[in-house]
């Protein structure tokens, strides 16, 4: 063995690094790998059988979900990696991984002559297959490693063969004569893997130290380029002890080698190794965001962009790999307001369901998406999104909304020339058995069906039946509309079954709430009205990019106009006086806005709703029984840890409601709802909205209703 190891280092006297390395591929390392224990015909063999070219996959990157104002929503990753340009790292780190890794890589080729003769001694002696490795040679490992999406190929980029090291080496040689150094290093600075889950040089020092790769310090430098060597064994967190001796290995060679002076060293030495308080968690998926329930319904959408891939394996795969930007409609002020008016109407240990979504009218856009129920798995946590339909993880499936169905009527009955001073004399009961009602298809009716006011009766108009939302009203407005119209309205307007993605089905009762309808739902349909009839669907995903900043296609803003001005103009009207004083609203206005909503309550009390809008939002709250499957009386249960005794729209759901717009409007201009045509108004033309109530109804009280 002695007289191998003389012989090596007289071939290394003779030839010198550049000629050596210069005739590699001329069959120099025959001999060499003689000494070794391997054939020269194996060698010869291996060496023309080598591709000339690396080919490198793009490598891992995590794809971020970006808020409106740009702030982060969640990092979505299999590897932790943000590539970043060489001028982008800071020049200490530069120098410390050259210095510790490779410090003559700027004179050799791509192989480092001098380390890989005394490795192949070393492995000669123990039989191993380790050591010697130039950073472009590095580089090439970590990239036939990226590459490698097969079991097999993973093991064939690690395997401890000289097949493997010749394989490597002559990919070397190609990326040295393809890329320039400069772009080798920030190229292999982006593929190392820093521990701790994090992968490239700018994920590590946002992770370790909460800076840019471009903000490090020599200490810190000094200690990401030694984790590369054992990226578990240094991980600062876990192994502060042999981080730190491999840190000041690291420093001793820099002043070895006369990148830092005396001072520089023994300060950096001082230095602790890391701040604990410094680490940031790698929050990676929705489970992490602060806003989880809206990230997972983001999530969900995108794995069905075809865009993204053919699959839904390949579309998740690429979310998590292919470094997009996912630009979102969520606006962290309005979701703080939403989220504040949870905290303060209810407790996560509820056993009742309290969810808000806000919408802007006219664009779609998902302002914010919030509940009362944590997300997560353990006592008093859900993984279940109330505010949407349940193919996207909505729990059940939405809740029935009671009264708030009458918004369609009311606008059918406006499109079909119905003024809003439409007066129908409604008693406390009437008799709806056998009564044919028209469909799309033809007719419906029910045998025996004597439904009930839950607040008053008597003689109204559109406007008052609104007001104190009289079911008998408007189920024989219904009756003179028909079921098909009132149905479509709601069609257009993206009402449909959240349990089976069907229209809503045209019963007696439609008006009265029909069907499992989501706050998103509810709040978008809302939105319509207060766009004046321009219905946009719910838009949550703004826009994508990839790393290079491409866009790709998305679904973007798609609205239409599905109700004539005039009509959303006459629904606004009727709504408006919900919100005046002896409304169902009425203790629920706020400020000089103009406001419109309408309260839904079910029968047996299951579910409370209030939905209401401004020019400038819409809003849905409801509270419901949270224990599946979601068919217990809210009497009895808990709001805010209290006993709910009388649960009503206005008075349960109404004040989170409230307090979420609150908040959501601060700040925003003041608009104003558009007076609707003499035609709509019929005798009430010229008369404010304040004026178009009259208080002389009787009253009856039945609870147990659909309806206020």
């Amino acid at each position: 063995m002695r007289a191998a190891g003389q012989g090596v280092r007289s071939l290394t006297r003779l030839f010198g690094v550049s000629a050596l390395a210069g005739a590699l591929m001329a069959g120099l390392l025959v001999p060499l790998a003689g000494l070794a224990g391997i054939g020269s015909e194996q060698v010869a063999d291996s060496l023309h059988a080598l591709p000339q070219t690396l080919t490198s996959q793009p490598p891992e990157v995590r794809t971020r979900i970006l808020a409106a104002d740009g702030s982060l929503i969640a990092n979505l990753y299999e590897e932790n990696r943000a590539p970043v340009g060489l001028n982008q790292i800071a020049p200490t780190m530069r120098q410390a991984i050259v210095a510790i890794e490779d410090s003559r890589f700027y004179q050799h080729g791509a192989l480092d002559l001098q380390g890989t003769l005394r490795a192949m001694i070393r492995n000669r002696a123990d039989g191993t297959v380790q050591g010697g490795s130039s950073i472009t040679q590095q580089y090439v490992k970590l990239t036939l490693l990226e590459n490698a999406r097969t079991p097999a190929e993973q093991r064939a980029a690690t395997a401890l063969t000289y097949q493997r090291k010749l394989t490597e080496l002559r990919y070397a040689i190609a990326v040295e004569q393809e890329y320039s150094k400069d772009e080798i290093l920030a190229r292999y600075l982006n593929l190392a893997n820093f521990g701790d889950g994090t992968y490239g040089v700018q994920a590590a020092a946002q992770h370790y130290y909460g800076v840019n790769a471009s903000e490090l310090t020599l200490p810190e430098a000094a200690m990401l380029a030694g984790i590369v060597k054992n990226p578990s064994g240094y991980d600062p967190v876990t192994n502060p002890v042999q981080a730190r001796n491999r840190r000041d290995t690291v420093l001793e060679r820099m002043l070895k080698l006369g990148r830092i002076s005396v001072a520089e060293a023994n300060a950096a030495l001082r230095a602790p190794v890391i701040d604990l308080s410094t680490v940031r968690p790698l929050l990676n998926g929705c489970a992490n965001s602060p806003y989880p329930f809206y990230c997972e319904y983001v999530v969900s959408k995108l794995v069905d962009n075809p865009a993204l891939g053919d699959t839904v394996q390949e579309r998740d795969h690429n979310l998590k790999t292919g470094g997009l930007t996912i630009q979102t409609s969520l606006d962290p002020r309005i979701q703080a307001a939403a989220q504040h008016s949870i905290d303060q109407h209810s407790k996560p240990t509820d056993n009742t369901i309290a969810a808000v979504t806000v919408v802007e009218p006219g664009t779609g856009l998902v302002k914010a998406m919030v509940q009362s129920t944590p997300y997560g798995d353990g006592r008093h946590e859900t993984a279940y999104n109330y505010n949407v339909e349940k193919s996207y993880a909505g729990g059940y499936g939405g809740f029935q909304n009671g009264s708030t169905m009458k918004a369609f009527t009311i606008a059918a009955a406006i499109q079909q020339g119905i003024p809003i001073d439409y007066q129908i004399n409604s008693p406390p009961q009437i008799d709806l058995s056998g009564v044919p009602f028209r469909t799309c298809t033809g007719r419906t009716r029910v045998l025996n069906y004597q439904p009930k006011n839950s607040t008053r009766s008597g003689d109204f108009t559109m406007v008052d039946a609104a007001r104190f939302s009289v079911n008998t009203y408007f189920l024989q407005l219904s009756e003179k509309t028909g079921l098909c119209a009132p149905a479509t309205v709601a069609a257009e307007l993206g009402m449909y079954n959240a349990q089976t993605l069907k229209p809503l089905d045209q019963v007696v009762s439609f008006t009265l709430g029909v069907g499992y309808v989501t706050p998103l739902m509810l709040s978008n349909a809302y939105a319509t009205f207060a766009a004046r009839g321009v219905y946009c669907q719910p838009l949550l995903i703004t826009s994508i990019t990839d790393q290079a900043g491409k866009s790709i296609a998305t679904p973007g803003q798609s609205c239409k106009q599905v109700l004539e001005p005039w009509v959303a103009d006459g629904v606004n009207r009727v709504l408006s006086a919900v919100m005046q004083p002896g409304g169902t609203g009425g203790n629920l206005t706020f400020g000089n806005w103009d406001l419109a909503g309408k309260t839904g309550t079910i029968n047996q009390n299951l579910a409370v709703w209030f939905s209401g809008y401004t020019p400038n939002l819409a809003a849905a709250a409801v509270v419901a029984d949270a224990t599946p499957p979601y068919t217990n009386l809210m009497n009895g249960h808990k709001l805010d840890g209290q006993d709910i005794t009388d649960p009503t729209g206005s008075g349960t759901a109404g004040p989170i409601w409230e307090t979420a717009m609150r908040g959501a409007l601060d700040g925003m201009p003041l608009e104003h709802f558009v007076a609707p045509p003499d035609r709509v108004l019929g005798s009430l033309a010229g008369q404010s909205s304040s004026q178009t109530a009259g208080p002389n109804q009787n009253q009856n009280q039945n609870p147990n209703q659909n309806g206020g």
